[in-house]
Protein backbone atom coordinates (compact mmCIF):
# COMPACT_ATOMS: atom_id res chain seq x y z
CA UNK A 1 0.00 0.00 0.00
CA UNK A 2 1.47 3.37 -1.00
CA UNK A 3 0.28 6.42 0.96
CA UNK A 4 1.25 9.96 -0.06
CA UNK A 5 1.92 12.21 2.97
CA UNK A 6 2.82 15.85 3.48
CA UNK A 7 6.12 16.25 5.31
CA UNK A 8 4.62 17.27 8.66
CA UNK A 9 5.37 16.18 12.25
CA UNK A 10 3.26 13.20 13.28
CA UNK A 11 1.95 12.42 9.78
CA UNK A 12 3.57 8.99 9.56
CA UNK A 13 2.59 8.09 13.13
CA UNK A 14 -1.05 8.87 12.36
CA UNK A 15 -1.08 6.59 9.32
CA UNK A 16 0.63 3.70 11.08
CA UNK A 17 -1.73 3.98 14.05
CA UNK A 18 -4.68 3.10 11.79
CA UNK A 19 -3.04 -0.25 11.00
CA UNK A 20 -2.00 -0.81 14.62
CA UNK A 21 -5.56 -0.23 15.87
CA UNK A 22 -6.73 -3.08 13.62
CA UNK A 23 -3.85 -5.43 14.62
CA UNK A 24 -2.41 -5.41 11.11
CA UNK A 25 1.19 -6.69 11.14
CA UNK A 26 3.38 -4.67 8.78
CA UNK A 27 6.36 -6.53 7.31
CA UNK A 28 7.93 -3.50 5.65
CA UNK A 29 7.78 0.30 6.00
CA UNK A 30 9.67 2.52 3.57
CA UNK A 31 9.54 6.22 2.67
CA UNK A 32 10.75 8.03 -0.42
CA UNK A 33 10.23 11.54 -1.86
CA UNK A 34 7.01 11.64 -3.90
CA UNK A 35 7.57 12.29 -7.58
CA UNK A 36 3.84 12.60 -8.17
CA UNK A 37 2.97 15.06 -5.40
CA UNK A 38 6.23 16.97 -5.63
CA UNK A 39 8.36 18.80 -3.11
CA UNK A 40 7.30 18.51 0.53
CA UNK A 41 5.51 15.17 0.08
CA UNK A 42 6.57 11.58 0.67
CA UNK A 43 5.26 8.22 -0.56
CA UNK A 44 5.10 5.79 2.36
CA UNK A 45 5.17 2.15 1.28
CA UNK A 46 3.80 -0.35 3.80
CA UNK A 47 3.55 -4.09 3.23
CA UNK A 48 1.54 -6.72 5.07
CA UNK A 49 1.34 -10.47 4.52
CA UNK A 50 -2.42 -11.08 4.26
CA UNK A 51 -3.34 -14.76 4.39
CA UNK A 52 -6.83 -15.08 5.94
CA UNK A 53 -10.12 -13.24 5.49
CA UNK A 54 -10.10 -11.35 8.80
CA UNK A 55 -6.65 -9.96 7.96
CA UNK A 56 -7.96 -8.80 4.57
CA UNK A 57 -10.88 -7.11 6.31
CA UNK A 58 -8.54 -5.36 8.76
CA UNK A 59 -6.33 -4.03 5.96
CA UNK A 60 -9.39 -2.94 3.96
CA UNK A 61 -10.66 -1.11 7.03
CA UNK A 62 -7.41 0.80 7.47
CA UNK A 63 -7.30 1.70 3.78
CA UNK A 64 -10.92 2.85 3.87
CA UNK A 65 -10.21 5.08 6.87
CA UNK A 66 -7.17 6.60 5.14
CA UNK A 67 -9.20 7.32 2.03
CA UNK A 68 -11.93 8.86 4.16
CA UNK A 69 -9.35 11.21 5.68
CA UNK A 70 -8.36 12.38 2.21
CA UNK A 71 -5.05 10.54 1.79
CA UNK A 72 -3.89 9.54 -1.70
CA UNK A 73 -3.75 5.72 -1.70
CA UNK A 74 -2.32 3.27 -4.25
CA UNK A 75 -3.00 -0.41 -3.65
CA UNK A 76 -0.20 -2.70 -4.75
CA UNK A 77 0.52 -6.41 -4.52
CA UNK A 78 3.54 -8.55 -5.28
CA UNK A 79 2.49 -8.60 -8.91
CA UNK A 80 2.45 -4.79 -9.29
CA UNK A 81 4.59 -1.84 -8.27
CA UNK A 82 4.84 1.86 -9.07
CA UNK A 83 7.91 3.80 -10.14
CA UNK A 84 7.54 7.53 -10.64
CA UNK A 85 3.78 7.16 -10.74
CA UNK A 86 3.95 4.50 -13.47
CA UNK A 87 2.58 1.01 -12.81
CA UNK A 88 5.00 -1.84 -13.57
CA UNK A 89 5.26 -5.52 -12.60
CA UNK A 90 6.70 -5.97 -9.12
CA UNK A 91 10.45 -6.50 -9.00
CA UNK A 92 13.00 -6.99 -6.20
CA UNK A 93 15.09 -3.95 -5.31
CA UNK A 94 17.16 -5.34 -2.45
CA UNK A 95 18.79 -8.72 -2.00
CA UNK A 96 16.38 -9.62 0.80
CA UNK A 97 13.43 -9.02 -1.56
CA UNK A 98 14.26 -12.39 -3.12
CA UNK A 99 12.71 -13.87 0.02
CA UNK A 100 9.32 -12.71 -1.32
CA UNK A 101 9.16 -15.57 -3.82
CA UNK A 102 11.30 -18.14 -2.01
CA UNK A 103 8.44 -20.65 -1.84
CA UNK A 104 6.48 -19.61 -4.93
CA UNK A 105 7.40 -22.61 -7.05
CA UNK A 106 5.41 -23.65 -10.10
CA UNK A 107 6.14 -27.36 -10.18
CA UNK A 108 8.40 -30.22 -9.15
CA UNK A 109 10.05 -29.85 -5.78
CA UNK A 110 8.08 -32.10 -3.45
CA UNK A 111 5.23 -32.62 -5.93
CA UNK A 112 5.87 -34.84 -8.97
CA UNK A 113 3.95 -35.37 -12.19
CA UNK A 114 2.65 -38.87 -12.91
CA UNK A 115 5.27 -39.35 -15.68
CA UNK A 116 8.18 -38.50 -13.39
CA UNK A 117 10.55 -41.49 -12.88
CA UNK A 118 10.15 -41.20 -9.10
CA UNK A 119 6.37 -40.72 -8.99
CA UNK A 120 5.62 -44.21 -7.64
CA UNK A 121 8.57 -44.28 -5.23
CA UNK A 122 7.16 -42.98 -1.95
CA UNK A 123 10.54 -43.07 -0.21
CA UNK A 124 12.07 -40.91 -2.96
CA UNK A 125 9.15 -38.48 -2.81
CA UNK A 126 9.43 -38.14 0.94
CA UNK A 127 13.17 -37.53 0.62
CA UNK A 128 12.60 -34.74 -1.91
CA UNK A 129 9.87 -33.30 0.27
CA UNK A 130 12.27 -33.00 3.21
CA UNK A 131 14.99 -31.33 1.10
CA UNK A 132 12.45 -28.97 -0.49
CA UNK A 133 11.06 -27.90 2.90
CA UNK A 134 14.51 -26.83 4.07
CA UNK A 135 14.92 -24.74 0.93
CA UNK A 136 11.52 -23.09 1.51
CA UNK A 137 12.59 -21.88 4.94
CA UNK A 138 15.86 -20.34 3.70
CA UNK A 139 16.07 -16.56 3.97
CA UNK A 140 18.69 -14.02 2.96
CA UNK A 141 21.56 -14.07 5.46
CA UNK A 142 21.02 -17.69 6.52
CA UNK A 143 23.82 -20.21 6.15
CA UNK A 144 23.21 -22.46 3.14
CA UNK A 145 21.87 -25.78 4.46
CA UNK A 146 23.97 -28.89 3.95
CA UNK A 147 22.28 -32.09 2.82
CA UNK A 148 23.40 -35.48 4.11
CA UNK A 149 23.16 -37.39 0.84
CA UNK A 150 22.57 -41.13 0.93
CA UNK A 151 24.86 -43.77 -0.65
CA UNK A 152 22.24 -44.27 -3.37
CA UNK A 153 22.26 -40.54 -4.15
CA UNK A 154 26.06 -40.45 -4.28
CA UNK A 155 25.96 -43.42 -6.67
CA UNK A 156 23.55 -41.58 -8.99
CA UNK A 157 25.87 -38.55 -8.96
CA UNK A 158 28.84 -40.81 -9.78
CA UNK A 159 27.10 -42.22 -12.84
CA UNK A 160 26.28 -38.75 -14.17
CA UNK A 161 29.70 -37.32 -13.29
CA UNK A 162 31.64 -40.03 -15.08
CA UNK A 163 29.31 -39.97 -18.09
CA UNK A 164 29.75 -36.26 -18.75
CA UNK A 165 33.45 -36.07 -17.81
CA UNK A 166 34.78 -37.44 -21.09
CA UNK A 167 32.32 -35.38 -23.12
CA UNK A 168 33.40 -32.27 -21.24
CA UNK A 169 37.03 -32.73 -22.18
CA UNK A 170 36.11 -33.21 -25.82
CA UNK A 171 33.30 -30.71 -26.37
CA UNK A 172 33.26 -28.07 -23.59
CA UNK A 173 34.62 -24.57 -24.06
CA UNK A 174 37.98 -23.45 -22.69
CA UNK A 175 36.42 -21.66 -19.71
CA UNK A 176 34.81 -24.88 -18.45
CA UNK A 177 37.96 -26.92 -18.98
CA UNK A 178 39.92 -24.31 -17.02
CA UNK A 179 37.56 -24.02 -14.06
CA UNK A 180 36.78 -27.70 -13.48
CA UNK A 181 40.16 -28.64 -11.95
CA UNK A 182 39.73 -25.66 -9.60
CA UNK A 183 36.30 -26.92 -8.56
CA UNK A 184 37.81 -30.33 -7.88
CA UNK A 185 40.55 -28.81 -5.71
CA UNK A 186 38.43 -26.26 -3.86
CA UNK A 187 34.85 -27.53 -3.74
CA UNK A 188 35.03 -31.30 -3.45
CA UNK A 189 34.01 -31.94 -7.07
CA UNK A 190 34.67 -35.53 -8.04
CA UNK A 191 32.82 -38.76 -8.79
CA UNK A 192 32.50 -40.05 -5.25
CA UNK A 193 30.49 -37.44 -3.34
CA UNK A 194 27.94 -34.73 -4.14
CA UNK A 195 29.42 -31.32 -3.25
CA UNK A 196 27.54 -29.04 -0.86
CA UNK A 197 26.05 -25.77 -2.12
CA UNK A 198 27.62 -23.85 0.76
CA UNK A 199 31.20 -24.67 -0.25
CA UNK A 200 30.52 -24.17 -3.95
CA UNK A 201 28.78 -20.84 -3.35
CA UNK A 202 31.73 -19.52 -1.35
CA UNK A 203 34.09 -20.39 -4.20
CA UNK A 204 31.81 -18.78 -6.79
CA UNK A 205 31.67 -15.59 -4.74
CA UNK A 206 35.46 -15.42 -4.66
CA UNK A 207 35.57 -15.86 -8.45
CA UNK A 208 32.79 -13.59 -9.72
CA UNK A 209 30.67 -12.33 -6.81
CA UNK A 210 27.88 -14.81 -7.59
CA UNK A 211 26.22 -16.96 -4.95
CA UNK A 212 23.86 -19.92 -4.88
CA UNK A 213 20.51 -19.92 -3.13
CA UNK A 214 18.56 -23.13 -2.42
CA UNK A 215 15.15 -23.40 -4.06
CA UNK A 216 12.41 -25.97 -3.50
CA UNK A 217 11.27 -26.31 -7.11
CA UNK A 218 10.81 -24.59 -10.43
CA UNK A 219 10.34 -20.82 -10.16
CA UNK A 220 8.48 -18.70 -12.67
CA UNK A 221 10.65 -17.25 -15.44
CA UNK A 222 10.22 -13.77 -13.98
CA UNK A 223 11.26 -14.72 -10.45
CA UNK A 224 14.22 -16.80 -11.60
CA UNK A 225 15.54 -14.17 -14.02
CA UNK A 226 15.05 -11.39 -11.46
CA UNK A 227 17.36 -13.28 -9.12
CA UNK A 228 20.15 -13.17 -11.71
CA UNK A 229 20.16 -9.36 -11.48
CA UNK A 230 21.55 -9.75 -7.93
CA UNK A 231 24.17 -12.32 -9.01
CA UNK A 232 22.12 -15.01 -7.30
CA UNK A 233 21.46 -18.38 -8.89
CA UNK A 234 18.55 -20.38 -7.45
CA UNK A 235 19.71 -23.98 -7.20
CA UNK A 236 17.93 -27.21 -6.35
CA UNK A 237 19.54 -29.64 -3.89
CA UNK A 238 17.62 -32.83 -4.60
CA UNK A 239 18.84 -35.34 -7.17
CA UNK A 240 17.15 -37.25 -10.00
CA UNK A 241 15.69 -40.71 -9.44
CA UNK A 242 18.27 -43.51 -9.38
CA UNK A 243 16.35 -45.59 -11.94
CA UNK A 244 17.18 -43.05 -14.69
CA UNK A 245 20.51 -41.44 -13.75
CA UNK A 246 21.08 -40.11 -17.29
CA UNK A 247 17.63 -38.50 -17.59
CA UNK A 248 15.76 -35.90 -15.60
CA UNK A 249 12.64 -33.91 -16.61
CA UNK A 250 13.70 -31.02 -14.34
CA UNK A 251 16.75 -29.23 -12.96
CA UNK A 252 18.46 -31.17 -10.17
CA UNK A 253 21.75 -30.95 -8.27
CA UNK A 254 23.62 -32.67 -11.12
CA UNK A 255 22.38 -30.11 -13.65
CA UNK A 256 23.11 -27.17 -11.34
CA UNK A 257 26.63 -28.15 -10.28
CA UNK A 258 27.92 -29.81 -13.45
CA UNK A 259 26.11 -27.48 -15.86
CA UNK A 260 25.68 -24.01 -14.38
CA UNK A 261 28.36 -23.58 -11.71
CA UNK A 262 31.50 -23.85 -13.91
CA UNK A 263 30.44 -21.00 -16.20
CA UNK A 264 29.23 -18.80 -13.32
CA UNK A 265 32.83 -18.87 -12.11
CA UNK A 266 33.93 -17.14 -15.34
CA UNK A 267 33.79 -13.30 -15.09
CA UNK A 268 32.69 -12.66 -18.69
CA UNK A 269 29.91 -15.24 -18.60
CA UNK A 270 28.86 -14.09 -15.12
CA UNK A 271 28.43 -10.55 -16.50
CA UNK A 272 26.38 -11.93 -19.40
CA UNK A 273 24.08 -13.81 -17.02
CA UNK A 274 23.55 -10.75 -14.83
CA UNK A 275 22.71 -8.69 -17.92
CA UNK A 276 19.77 -11.02 -18.61
CA UNK A 277 18.64 -10.58 -15.01
CA UNK A 278 18.83 -6.78 -15.12
CA UNK A 279 16.91 -6.74 -18.40
CA UNK A 280 14.10 -8.76 -16.76
CA UNK A 281 13.32 -6.25 -13.99
CA UNK A 282 9.87 -4.62 -14.30
CA UNK A 283 9.32 -5.60 -17.95
CA UNK A 284 6.07 -7.00 -19.33
CA UNK A 285 5.12 -10.68 -19.37
CA UNK A 286 5.67 -10.65 -23.13
CA UNK A 287 9.23 -9.39 -22.68
CA UNK A 288 9.87 -11.92 -19.90
CA UNK A 289 8.96 -14.66 -22.38
CA UNK A 290 11.46 -13.21 -24.86
CA UNK A 291 14.22 -13.10 -22.26
CA UNK A 292 13.41 -16.65 -21.13
CA UNK A 293 14.00 -17.82 -24.70
CA UNK A 294 17.27 -15.87 -24.83
CA UNK A 295 18.28 -17.60 -21.59
CA UNK A 296 17.33 -21.00 -23.00
CA UNK A 297 19.40 -20.58 -26.16
CA UNK A 298 22.43 -19.20 -24.31
CA UNK A 299 22.82 -20.12 -20.65
CA UNK A 300 21.09 -23.49 -21.09
CA UNK A 301 22.03 -24.58 -24.63
CA UNK A 302 24.56 -22.06 -25.91
CA UNK A 303 27.58 -22.74 -28.10
CA UNK A 304 30.58 -20.49 -28.66
CA UNK A 305 33.61 -20.18 -30.93
CA UNK A 306 37.21 -20.50 -29.86
CA UNK A 307 40.56 -20.99 -31.54
CA UNK A 308 40.20 -21.38 -35.29
CA UNK A 309 36.43 -20.88 -35.14
CA UNK A 310 36.04 -24.25 -33.45
CA UNK A 311 32.56 -24.57 -31.94
CA UNK A 312 32.40 -25.60 -28.28
CA UNK A 313 29.64 -25.91 -25.67
CA UNK A 314 29.01 -23.64 -22.69
CA UNK A 315 25.27 -24.15 -21.99
CA UNK A 316 24.35 -25.98 -18.77
CA UNK A 317 21.90 -28.28 -20.54
CA UNK A 318 24.79 -29.45 -22.71
CA UNK A 319 27.49 -29.69 -20.04
CA UNK A 320 25.29 -31.86 -17.79
CA UNK A 321 24.04 -34.23 -20.50
CA UNK A 322 26.30 -36.52 -22.52
CA UNK A 323 23.55 -37.23 -25.05
CA UNK A 324 22.63 -33.57 -25.61
CA UNK A 325 26.20 -32.34 -25.95
CA UNK A 326 27.04 -35.09 -28.41
CA UNK A 327 23.93 -34.25 -30.44
CA UNK A 328 24.83 -30.55 -30.45
CA UNK A 329 28.37 -31.17 -31.63
CA UNK A 330 27.90 -34.14 -33.96
CA UNK A 331 24.17 -34.53 -34.62
CA UNK A 332 21.81 -33.21 -37.27
CA UNK A 333 20.87 -29.68 -36.19
CA UNK A 334 20.97 -26.02 -37.22
CA UNK A 335 23.54 -23.59 -35.83
CA UNK A 336 22.88 -19.83 -35.94
CA UNK A 337 25.06 -16.88 -34.93
CA UNK A 338 23.97 -15.53 -31.54
CA UNK A 339 21.32 -12.86 -32.02
CA UNK A 340 18.90 -12.17 -29.13
CA UNK A 341 16.31 -10.64 -31.47
CA UNK A 342 16.16 -13.95 -33.33
CA UNK A 343 16.51 -16.23 -30.30
CA UNK A 344 13.60 -14.52 -28.52
CA UNK A 345 11.22 -15.60 -31.29
CA UNK A 346 12.56 -19.12 -31.82
CA UNK A 347 10.45 -22.03 -30.47
CA UNK A 348 12.16 -24.93 -28.72
CA UNK A 349 11.29 -28.43 -27.45
CA UNK A 350 11.73 -29.29 -23.77
CA UNK A 351 11.69 -33.11 -23.75
CA UNK A 352 13.84 -33.85 -26.82
CA UNK A 353 17.16 -32.82 -28.30
CA UNK A 354 17.33 -29.26 -29.58
CA UNK A 355 16.99 -28.76 -33.36
CA UNK A 356 18.57 -25.27 -33.20
CA UNK A 357 21.60 -23.88 -31.39
CA UNK A 358 22.97 -20.32 -31.24
CA UNK A 359 26.73 -19.74 -31.46
CA UNK A 360 28.39 -16.75 -29.76
CA UNK A 361 31.64 -15.19 -30.98
CA UNK A 362 32.69 -14.64 -27.35
CA UNK A 363 30.96 -13.67 -24.11
CA UNK A 364 31.87 -9.98 -24.28
CA UNK A 365 30.31 -9.76 -27.73
CA UNK A 366 27.30 -11.81 -26.58
CA UNK A 367 26.79 -9.48 -23.62
CA UNK A 368 26.92 -6.36 -25.78
CA UNK A 369 24.34 -7.83 -28.19
CA UNK A 370 22.09 -8.69 -25.26
CA UNK A 371 22.48 -5.19 -23.81
CA UNK A 372 21.46 -3.63 -27.12
CA UNK A 373 18.49 -6.01 -27.31
CA UNK A 374 17.44 -5.00 -23.78
CA UNK A 375 17.11 -1.38 -24.95
CA UNK A 376 14.19 -2.49 -27.14
CA UNK A 377 12.21 -3.85 -24.19
CA UNK A 378 9.34 -1.76 -22.85
CA UNK A 379 10.41 -0.29 -19.52
CA UNK A 380 9.94 3.39 -18.58
CA UNK A 381 13.24 3.66 -16.70
CA UNK A 382 16.78 2.26 -16.55
CA UNK A 383 18.27 0.27 -13.69
CA UNK A 384 21.73 -0.13 -12.23
CA UNK A 385 23.07 -2.78 -9.85
CA UNK A 386 24.90 -1.29 -6.89
CA UNK A 387 27.40 -3.95 -5.88
CA UNK A 388 28.23 -2.14 -2.63
CA UNK A 389 24.67 -2.31 -1.28
CA UNK A 390 23.59 -5.34 -3.36
CA UNK A 391 20.55 -3.39 -4.47
CA UNK A 392 18.90 -2.13 -7.66
CA UNK A 393 18.98 1.61 -8.26
CA UNK A 394 16.39 3.19 -10.54
CA UNK A 395 18.05 5.83 -12.72
CA UNK A 396 15.18 8.30 -12.83
CA UNK A 397 16.76 11.57 -11.69
CA UNK A 398 19.70 13.81 -12.56
CA UNK A 399 21.15 13.24 -9.10
CA UNK A 400 21.29 9.47 -9.57
CA UNK A 401 22.79 9.84 -13.03
CA UNK A 402 25.43 12.20 -11.66
CA UNK A 403 26.28 9.73 -8.89
CA UNK A 404 26.61 6.91 -11.41
CA UNK A 405 28.74 9.11 -13.68
CA UNK A 406 31.03 9.72 -10.71
CA UNK A 407 31.46 5.98 -10.21
CA UNK A 408 32.24 5.51 -13.90
CA UNK A 409 34.71 8.41 -13.81
CA UNK A 410 36.57 6.86 -10.88
CA UNK A 411 36.75 3.52 -12.69
CA UNK A 412 38.13 5.24 -15.81
CA UNK A 413 40.74 7.04 -13.71
CA UNK A 414 41.90 3.74 -12.21
CA UNK A 415 42.07 2.23 -15.70
CA UNK A 416 44.07 5.19 -17.05
CA UNK A 417 46.47 4.99 -14.11
CA UNK A 418 47.02 1.26 -14.65
CA UNK A 419 47.64 1.77 -18.39
CA UNK A 420 50.12 4.53 -17.63
CA UNK A 421 52.05 2.42 -15.13
CA UNK A 422 52.23 -0.40 -17.67
CA UNK A 423 53.59 1.97 -20.29
CA UNK A 424 50.58 1.49 -22.54
CA UNK A 425 49.87 5.20 -23.01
Amino acid sequence: ISVTLADRPGALKRVLSLFDERSVNLSRIESRPSRRAGRGFYDILVESRVEVENEKAAVAGAVGKLEGLGYSITLLNRETDTVGGVGVPWFPRRLRDLDEFADHVLSFGSELESNHPGFLDEQYRERRRAIAERAKSFRTGDALPDVEYTPEEHATWRTVYEEVRNAREQFACEEVRHIFPLLERNCGFGPNRIPQLRQVSEFMKDCTGWTLRPVSGLLSSRDFLNGLAFRVFHSTQYIRHSSTPLYTPEPDICHELLGHVPMLCDPDFAAFSQEIGLASLAVSDEDIEKLAKCYWFSVEFGLCKEGNNTVKAYGAGLLSSFGEIRHAMQGDNTKIDWDPSVACNTPYPITEYQPTYFVAEDFSNATEKLRMFAFSLKRPFSVYYNAYTQSIEILDSKEKLAHMAGDVSRDVSVLASALSRMGCC
